[in-house]
């Protein structure tokens, strides 16, 4: 009897784990957020000029639910309008003010269309239960372009022969500072450099603040990533036989798309001190880092700057003076390390369009650079294949090199991309902080993971060293 009673509690208990199962896997399947994409971010404020956003769903584990057909609700913000709407490749169907529009298979594409008056478009795509998706497109007159310089130029000739599988661990000396270590794949305990060097990286990316102990700084009273904890860290990448990349913000505290606040000190400062501040703040890191023998390989001159830096003075809308302020970090980085790699980087990974006019008019103003650096989230830039059209596109354009400069998911298929491009100008990828985000290397113990256990297939097939 006693047997027949824990038959039965095992089976009312099996039924009771395949319930939940079946429930969670419900869960998963379940629309969560939507997700809007926009295939510009930057339009031309002339009453014609327009951008396709396409709108998708996924559930709690970011998963597309292709099956969801919401009603969407669109809000915007400052002058544009959407004018038509598809499903999959049937034709637009175009009308005056859309504001909601059903999905079908899980997704709808819609065509805004920008307005006379520059300024920053906020949308938003909302629907019951769901949480709401957003983007910035910013509208602008872009003018004639004024060059920044008719001297030779100081950048655009490097020649790199090495691919570059790359990570930025920027928050090292956080993670570090709250006792986390580290582990390989066999268990040992190890500097987290020398693990990934094991794993097939030859390159480390920094970011740095002006003052990121400010109050509204990255890191109030703390510091990190500041000149001191940068100055550290890149002794220990060169000890580790590792290249530095270097990733100015010209910010105290984040700098992308959305945001490009000035330092809290240059605020005030007019635009001719606002240039000679950013060249000679530029200047000093560098000199600080060839006191020590730490030099970076590779200088990123802003972070994200496809809507410009330093706002108001470098937004995108103001692209003379947003080239000057370019310029300005690019000749601090050359006055010390004249063989330095000039990198600009852009949020574009699948608008390849948008990414055209960036370079197209950075190359007007006869700005240097040697490196086109691409961001990649699938969230904001699309598929893969929009991002192997967008590599391909540049290489085969413009006489510069190109790199994912940042990604996390879809690792797999990302460095396959970004080390195939056509034209041999495709250089590699940099992960963005693998140590502990999204699809992170190590777990909360700093156990190493399946993740990095992907490197080193990547390393051997394109031949980094």
């Amino acid at each position: 009897m006693r047997r027949a009673f824990f038959t039965l509690l095992i089976a009312i208990g099996c039924q009771l784990g395949t319930a939940l199962a079946q429930i969670a896997d419900s869960d998963k399947s379940q629309p969560s957020e939507i997700v809007v994409t926009p295939y510009k971010t930057t339009m031309i404020a002339d009453g014609r000029d327009v951008a396709q956003i396409k709108i998708t769903v996924i559930d709690k584990q970011g998963q597309e639910v292709t099956q969801s057909n919401k009603v969407v609700h669109f809000v915007i913000t400052g002058d544009a309008k959407v004018i038509g709407t598809r499903h999959g490749n049937e034709a637009p169907q175009v009308a005056a003010n859309i504001t909601e529009v059903g999905l079908q298979n899980g997704e709808v594409w819609l065509t805004l269309q920008a307005g006379k008056n520059r300024n920053i478009v906020k949308f938003e795509a909302k629907s019951n239960g769901l949480i709401t998706g957003s983007t910035e497109i910013h509208t602008i007159q872009p003018g004639t372009p004024h060059p920044v310089t008719t001297a030779a130029p100081i950048a655009g000739t490097a020649k790199i022969t090495n691919k570059i599988l790359g990570a930025d661990i920027s928050f090292l000396p956080q993670l570090e500072s709250r006792g986390m270590k580290f582990y390989d794949t066999n268990g040992q305990q190890s500097d987290v450099l020398s693990i990934l060097k094991s794993k097939g990286f030859n390159y480390i990316r920094l970011r740095i603040f002006d003052h990121p102990d400010a109050v509204k700084g990255y890191s109030s009273g703390k510091g990190f990533c500041d000149l001191p904890h940068t100055l550290a860290m890149a002794k220990r990448i060169k000890a580790a036989g590792l290249h530095f990349l270097l990733d100015f913000h010209y910010s105290d505290t984040w700098a992308d798309p959305q945001r490009q606040d000035k330092p809290a000190a240059w605020a005030q400062l007019n635009f001719a001190t606002l240039q000679d501040s950013v060249q000679t703040y530029t200047r000093h890191v560098m000199q600080a880092l060839k006191n020590q023998g730490t030099e970076p390989d590779m200088v990123q001159v802003g972070n994200e700057i496809n809507h410009g830096m330093l706002w108001p003075d470098g937004a995108v809308n103001n692209l003379d003076s947003l080239s000057k302020l370019v310029y300005a970090g690019i000749k601090g980085v050359k006055a010390v390390s004249p063989s330095a790699i000039i990198m600009l980087h852009v949020a574009l990974g699948g608008q390849d369009e948008e990414s055209r006019f960036f370079v197209d008019n950075m190359l007007k103003r006869r700005v240097p650079f040697d490196v086109i650096g691409l961001s990649y989230y699938p969230k904001w830039h699309g598929t893969p294949d929009d991002l192997s059209h967008t590599m391909t596109d540049l290489t085969q354009c413009y006489n510069k090199y190109v790199m994912v400069a940042e990604y996390s998911q879809r690792k797999q298929e990302v460095n396959d991309i970004a080390f195939t491009a056509p034209g041999n100008k495709a250089l590699g990828t940099f992960i963005w902080e693998p140590l502990n985000t999204w699809e992170a290397f190590f777990d909360k113990d700093g156990k190493a993971n399946a993740y990095l256990n992907v490197y080193p297939a990547i390393a051997r097939k394109y031949h980094v060293q």
